[in-house]
């Protein structure tokens, strides 16, 4: 008995010994998935690997946590296939479950340059969000086709699942450095989430915001404004709201917050006058502790690159807009 309960013992402590506090990890737009049944929480970043011909190819990692403060891994859960149209490195992966299964959210970059790039500026390439399955959160996920799910010929990026009346939808930003004044943008998907189901629409641009300020000037001296990482969430009240990113004060990222005036997904929307976060962080996700207690998680700072961790902090859901307690 006393051998038993050593080894048991011991491998409590192994364990301690190989968990990551949340505050060692870097991490860039972090999403946090809560999985009651298993008790466990999924932390979803993006993992470069490199194929046979020392190439980057895009991946996607997750870490574990009973805690939220203490993480197992990061294990690999996708690599993209050989056979896709863009096979670069992934940003800001997000998982959903969704009729009984889990889907993931990926914006893929190229090296397909669709016009040359002005000196000083971002390179124009191609980059969108494209939907892998899986049975598990742990993967591996798998690609319904090697095509994005955004138009192919737009850079867009940060798509999220929303769905509404039964039916899904991918909100997603099309990207400043094509658009100049950045749009968020909404497209309907297959019941099954296997590919658009129409043309998308514009929700808003990122200027309609009074907190937004432009990062710089486009080749024809029109100022850009930033739409990164929007995700939605329904209040207590029913109010219908979308929390995203973009720069404020000098170059300063920050989350500011948008409201259904209707209650739909589908708008208009209207921008609130106070952001929620101005501290230099931004891409965040709201996901509710296994209490119950709402939270959200952003990256802090957002650079120099290396910095960034992940910060999760207690919301408070007033009804008619979010505060960070």
């Amino acid at each position: 008995m006393k051998r038993i309960l050593f080894s048991a013992l011991l491998s409590v402590l192994c364990l301690i010994a190989s968990a990551i506090d949340i505050s060692d990890i870097n991490i860039r737009d972090p999403f946090i998935l809560p999985v009651p049944d298993k008790g466990v929480y999924y932390m979803y970043c993006t993992s470069t690997v490199n194929d046979s011909n020392g190439r980057e190819r895009g991946g996607v990692a997750v870490y574990k946590s009973k805690d939220l403060k203490n993480w197992e891994g990061p294990v690999q859960v996708c690599t993209i296939p050989d056979n896709n149209l863009l096979t670069g490195p992934i940003w800001a992966p997000e998982v959903h479950c969704f009729d009984g299964k889990y889907y993931l959210f990926a914006t893929i970059n190229s090296d397909v340059e669709w016009r040359k790039a002005d000196p000083g500026f971002a390179k124009f390439l191609f980059r969108g969000t494209q939907i892998f399955r899986a049975d598990s959160p742990e993967g591996p996920f798998e690609a319904f086709s090697p095509r994005t799910h955004t138009p192919y010929d737009w850079m867009a990026l940060d798509g999220t699942l929303w769905v509404e009346n039964g039916k899904p939808y991918m909100i997603f930003c099309h990207e400043w450095v094509q658009m100049s004044d950045g749009t968020m943008d909404i497209v309907a998907l297959e019941d099954d989430l296997s590919a658009p189901k129409g043309l998308p629409m514009r929700l808003f641009n990122a200027s309609a915001a009074p907190w937004a300020q432009p990062i710089c000037n486009d080749r024809n001296n029109n100022p850009c404004y930033v739409t990164d990482g929007c995700f939605l969430y329904r209040t207590k009240t029913g109010k219908l709201l979308m929390i995203w990113s973009s720069f404020t004060n000098g170059n300063n990222y920050a989350i500011g917050i948008a409201e259904s005036t209707t209650g739909s997904v589908l708008g208009p929307w209207r921008q609130q006058e106070q952001p929620l976060f101005m501290k230099n962080g931004g891409h965040g996700m709201i996901f509710k502790r296994f209490d119950g207690q709402p939270c959200v998680v952003l990256h802090q700072p957002n650079s120099p690159s290396g910095a960034e961790r992940a910060k999760i902090f207690e919301i408070e859901d007033l009804g008619n807009t979010l505060k960070i307690k």
